[in-house]
């Protein structure tokens, strides 16, 4: 398997918001976690981004322990809640500052990710004049554009409306079809069942059940 996590818990103050949570995932596959808001999908993804450090367990990216062998997985597109762009740099701007950190795409890989999303035409308008579906599809963009290994996509269907979700879902695919190890995260079962190949089903920071497609 490419990713392991293994007996992950998270204690925060008296409160243990992740409880024993092992979870084995390949690449060219789609993983969705489901649960409530506070289940403990949110720190699950950013357990495995490095973000945050379990309290115990592991997690253990193509044979790489994350926080000993590597501090960050070494190839990982992420959305979690909202993204931290500039509102004063253009949408196509904050992308070629996210871009310039690991040298990896030029402009026309840039340039392929908005139009994915479908932001093209307001690619060039500052990030401040963006509506909120906007800004969620930029953090989309943002994700995959370098074509990473792991796709973390946290609730990535919020503000989005029935046309730009449809295209969420395309993105997903082909991330998939890419060999991208995808996770998302979504309230409702429906949407997941359509785009996942395992739904790991959350509560009070437990897997509660794991259905297999």
């Amino acid at each position: 398997m490419f990713l392991e996590i293994e007996n992950i818990s998270k204690q925060i103050g008296a409160e243990e918001v992740l409880k024993n949570i092992t979870i084995s995932m390949d690449r060219g596959r789609v993983y969705g976690l489901q649960g409530k808001n506070g289940c403990g999908k949110s720190m699950l993804m950013r357990v495995i981004c490095g973000l945050v450090l379990p309290t115990s367990g592991k997690v253990v990216i193509n044979g790489e322990e994350l926080g000993k062998e590597i501090s960050f997985p070494k190839s990982i597109g992420v959305l979690i809640e909202k993204p931290g762009f500039l509102n004063s740099y253009t949408g196509f701007q904050n992308l070629e500052v996210l871009a310039s950190i690991k040298k990896v795409i030029g402009r026309e890989e840039i340039i392929n990710a908005v139009k994915r999303v479908g932001l093209e035409d307001v690619m060039d308008k500052k990030y401040r004049t963006y509506s909120l579906g906007m800004k969620q599809k930029l953090g989309i963009a943002a994700a995959v554009m370098e074509k990473p290994d792991i796709v973390i996509l946290d609730e990535p269907a919020n503000a989005l409306d029935e046309k730009s979700e449809k295209r969420l879902w395309e993105i997903i695919k082909e991330e998939k079809e890419r060999g991208a190890l995808v996770i998302i995260s979504c309230h409702t079962s429906e949407l997941l069942e359509e785009a996942a190949d395992e739904i790991y089903r959350m509560d009070l920071g437990e897997i509660k059940e794991h259905i297999a497609g």
